[in-house]
């Protein structure tokens, strides 16, 4: 198979000449496609040692797409910047990045497909005060809601850190959201946004459709729930989503349960989202791969 870029994977953290063995399947696939692999230290880029970070990304590999660990905006655009000084162009920029990375770049495109949602920028360790956080419930339908920054929830604690039961009670919401942004401490992104919530039907599980260039790639299950494969339409999706300045973006989708309305639960930059075990990676990889740079 032709293949017309490069791929960029994280090292292993003890092993760093080899590839982390999470995503030792992507790099076997690449390879059997014929591209060539790169590895980043992904530590060093968050540590902001990013020339440290490329020093076993071979220089003037042209185009390439990254695949690993999510990585903050700014220190992916370090990163764009200095495998670009070493002769590697990131086929999605650091602007496409953060419009698909972060739920501010995403939602306004998307609002009719996924729960109503306000949110607004702080700093770690100072959430919202109590009037801020009333500004943005009122701006919601009346009922329960959800808590998370601009790229994660902390949805494994559900009743302290990320469920709201009434959003009309403010000093619940106020708790609620003042522990989510203790727990998220110095991993806080962005800001803090509430969403509507919206029951969705656990038996059916959430679908995640890989996109590139505004056309679906594949569909897989969501990594949460691998054993489930539902196949929810893209018709509503397909123009939205093209419409959006960004190539490698992934769509999760989740089927509402009271009426049976597919809806949009969250956009990523495809680069950062994970693979469901099981999911044979040459499927991703191999149209990736040898699309144009």
């Amino acid at each position: 198979m032709s293949v017309s870029c490069a791929l960029l994977l994280c090292a292993d953290p003890l092993r760093p000449v080899a590839c982390d063995p999470h995503f030792a399947g992507e790099a076997a696939a690449a390879r059997e496609a014929g591209a060539v692999v790169g590895l980043v230290d992904h530590d060093a880029l968050l540590a902001g040692r990013a020339e440290e970070a490329v020093r076993r990304v071979p220089r003037d590999l042209g185009p390439a797409w990254y695949r690993g660990w999510m990585i903050p905006a700014p220190a992916y655009a370090s990163l764009a910047t200095v495998l670009a000084a070493r002769g590697t162009r990131l086929l999605t920029t650091p602007p496409m990045y953060r419009t698909a990375h972060e739920l501010p770049g995403w939602y306004a495109a998307f609002t009719g497909l996924t729960p109503p949602t306000t949110y607004a920028p702080c700093a770690p360790h100072e959430p919202p005060a109590l009037a801020a956080l009333a500004s943005l419930t009122a701006a919601l339908p009346s009922g329960a809601g959800l808590v998370k920054d601009y790229v994660k929830s902390r949805k494994h604690e559900w009743d302290e850190a990320c469920h709201l039961p009434d959003l009309a009670d403010t000093e619940a919401v106020h708790r609620v959201v003042s522990r989510f942004v203790e727990l998220q401490g110095d991993d806080l992104t962005g800001g803090v946004v509430l969403r509507a919530f919206e029951p969705f039907d656990h038996a059916v599980g959430e679908a995640r459709v890989w996109w590139l260039d505004g056309a679906p790639l594949l569909t897989t299950p969501h990594p949460d729930t691998p054993d489930l494969r539902p196949a929810p339409p893209l018709d509503a999706l397909r123009p939205l989503v093209a419409a959006l300045p960004c190539r490698f973006v992934t769509t999760d989708l989740a089927r509402r349960t009271d009426d049976g309305t597919w809806r949009l639960v969250e956009l990523g930059d495809a680069q950062v989202s994970g693979l469901p075990s099981g999911t044979d990676p040459a499927l991703l990889l191999a149209p990736l791969l040898r699309g144009p740079a």
